[in-house]
């Protein structure tokens, strides 16, 4: 193949003995030099492109903890409280009240034929405090026939209708945990958590089907692409339930025209529900044989807790500012050290979904027996959000080599609710420590959780910058951290977590040529500006893709 030279107004290489270039050689898909035209020219004949020459470039950027089913929901009914961006580069626009919900899912009701159900996705009872909390009720006004399925922008809860209740056989005398009862002791219509979300069988069907389309994945695809990211995860894979959907990310993954490269860290079984892990940890082992340059398998996830703003997640003392305590363990103490232990030992890094500081405290724990058994010095098992993960716990993480993936954005979306409601004023100033957990040594990034917030590092970096909430609060000045700080953590450090940095994460010789090409530069915009840094496209090894906007 041709070697070309991309040249730049600027790139920002993430490489310390080099952190700045004008020019990056590129050779079979792969940096061969970076550095001046002339010394990139130096390796030997090569085509100079100057197509960014008015542009910046840095490494593509890499999104750690991603889910592909963002490409899935936004063709579901579309409630969320915020606009989103959709794959052709338009905008789906969020609801503010009940009355536009309900007018949405009216809509919804009116377009699908006798017998369907209703699936919407993204709504967030939260944001409208001082209102009652959505239940039954409220949909019962939109159809008392048909099933109505509204999943919570968590993914952690739903609220369904009566008519889903009667068709399901849910009622107060369920024995699955998590199917809430109001005041009269009836099932809201509030289901907390998988298992009791599992009963709204109905609403599963339309939900699998959509997941197994490729066009889903392809479409995630798009998004990372417009968004700047060359690297992206599946942290909620089901290749070991489900083993036709291996075939599904071969095939579209690895399909050049495909803009991203994928790491899938999958469930071992049905989170809530104890499964074989020593079988569920063959079932990675043989996946992991599968991986290619484009998409690894064999990672494990695990989930441990619920969402903070769905009061589902285990919190310590003094546990939360207001509303009712709903955390649930999904692991008893026992099934948990089982399975970080059946794992950690085949070598299958771990990880988990800790949003409280009581469930990161028992994955913790749990690491701590599995090295005292089996030593790892490069396990790199990552507690996932870690979003009240208190400073003595980042200095045992630091201790035992456990990494942490920051839910950055929950500043943003949920902060001033943390603030009023789930947190408290107090504690919020110390959530999302990023400061205090890379100073004691914790290996640290930030993420999106595609599909609960849009796909977007610049966000989760600006995030992690500015700390600032819609109303203007800033959230503990001092958990900033630095603009060159915040990209390390959506670039090497995200690659280092997925154990893919020797390949991505920086510019540099030998590593494969991912960038991100940006119409502004991050290093010289406010700090304040960052998340409005204008992507143009990216390239994957060497291949340039340009991002998708709306008409």
């Amino acid at each position: 193949m041709t070697a070309t030279i991309f040249t730049a107004r600027r790139i920002i290489t993430m490489n310390g003995y080099r952190p700045l270039a004008q020019a990056v050689l590129v050779r079979d898909g792969r940096i061969v030099a970076v550095g001046t035209v002339e010394e990139c020219q130096a390796w030997g004949e090569a085509n100079v492109d100057d197509r960014f020459a008015d542009k910046v470039l840095m490494p593509g950027m890499v999104e750690a903890h991603g889910h592909s089913a963002e490409g899935v929901f936004l063709d579901f009914p579309y409630v969320g409280y915020y606009d989103v961006p959709r794959p052709d580069g338009s905008i789906a626009k969020g609801v503010r009240s009940y009355d536009e919900l309900l007018e949405v899912l009216r809509a919804a009701d009116a377009a699908l034929e006798p017998g369907e159900t209703l699936v919407a996705n993204a709504f967030d009872p939260i944001y409208f405090a001082g209102q009652e909390r959505l239940s039954k009720e409220h949909l019962d006004q939109v159809s008392t026939t048909r099933p109505i399925f509204v999943r919570h922008a968590s993914g952690h809860l739903a609220t369904v209708n009566t008519a889903m209740l009667v068709a399901e056989g849910i009622t107060k005398d369920t024995q699955t945990p998590g199917v809430d009862l109001g005041d009269d002791g009836e099932p809201s219509g509030e289901l907390q958590e998988a298992p009791a979300m599992a009963l709204a069988k109905s609403a599963a069907e339309p939900l699998m089907k959509a997941n197994s389309d490729p066009q889903g994945l392809v479409d995630y695809g798009r998004l990372c692409r417009n968004a700047g990211v060359t690297t992206t995860s599946e942290l909620a894979g089901l290749m070991i339930i489900a083993a036709a959907q291996a075939d599904m990310f071969d095939s579209v993954v690895n399909d050049p025209s495909f803009p991203a490269r994928v790491s899938v860290y999958n469930v071992p079984g049905i989170p809530g529900v104890p499964a074989d892990y020593a079988a569920a940890a063959t079932a990675a082992r043989a996946l992991a044989a599968r991986n290619t340059d484009k998409l690894r398998l064999g990672g494990i996830k695990l989930i441990g807790d619920g969402s903070l703003q769905g009061w589902t997640a285990c919190c310590s003392h003094p546990g939360y500012f207001t509303g009712e305590d709903h955390g649930l363990a999904q692991f008893t103490d026992d099934d948990l050290n089982l399975a970080v232990k059946t794992f950690h030992e085949a070598g299958l890094q771990i990880f988990c979904h800790a949003n409280g500081d009581a469930s990161a405290d028992q994955f913790i724990n749990a690491v701590d027996l599995a090295l005292r058994d089996y030593a790892w010095l490069d396990h790199r098992h990552t507690v996932q959000h870690s979003q009240v993960t208190r400073a003595a716990q980042y200095r045992r993480m630091a201790t035992l080599g456990i990494a942490a993936n920051i839910f950055t954005n929950h500043i943003w979306y949920w902060g001033d609710q943390h603030y009023e409601q789930v947190m408290g004023p107090e504690r919020v100033e110390r959530m999302w420590a990023c400061r205090s957990a890379m100073e004691a040594g914790v290996s640290v990034t930030y993420h999106s959780d595609s599909g609960v917030t849009p796909t977007g590092q610049l966000h989760t970096a600006w995030c992690a910058v500015n700390r600032m909430t819609p109303s203007g609060r800033v959230l503990g000045e001092a958990e900033k951290v630095t603009v060159e700080q915040a990209l390390r953590a959506v670039t090497i450090e995200a690659a280092y977590q997925l154990r893919m940095d020797d390949e991505i994460g920086s510019i540099e010789a030998g590593k494969w040529a991912d960038f991100a090409v940006l119409e502004d530069d991050p290093l010289e915009v406010a700090p304040g500006d960052l998340r409005d840094v204008r992507v143009w496209g990216t390239v994957l090894a060497g291949v340039v893709y340009e991002a998708e906007k709306a008409s």
